[in-house]
């Protein structure tokens, strides 16, 4: 009997790049924000993974197959709801970007080899 193979795996740095850019619901990068530059600047590590497991979760979701509509609502609600900032304007449309650029971006995920293992980064 063949072992079915692992999932692909999400590539953090990009899924940060997508969230930090089109998300960022705290507004900790954003106009006004507390911080300045990006994500991978050193003085900004500290909080560099304050929504990886929102992102991670909605970046599965859509590998496994959920409705996009579904995922742009879960990550809305993750924001109006469990971080409590409520629903506010320009909370459906950045959703619906972040859910768009991981569908789009073919290079986020890491595929295991033909023995289930993946890639190991240094």
């Amino acid at each position: 009997m063949t072992q079915a193979l692992p999932k692909p795996r999400v590539k953090l740095s990009k899924l940060r790049d997508i969230g930090w850019r089109l998300w960022d619901p705290i507004g900790l990068l954003g106009s006004g924000g507390h911080f300045t530059g990006k994500w991978t600047d050193e003085a900004n590590a500290k909080f560099a993974n304050e929504y990886d497991s929102y992102l991670i979760s909605a970046a599965c979701q859509l590998r496994d197959g959920e409705a996009r509509d579904q995922v742009v609502k879960y990550l809305v609600q993750i924001e109006s709801d469990y971080m409590g900032l409520g629903r506010r304007p320009t909370s459906q449309a950045r959703a619906e970007a972040v859910v768009a650029a991981i569908l789009a971006d073919e290079t986020i995920w890491t595929y295991p080899d033909d023995e289930g293992r993946f890639e190991r980064h240094a």
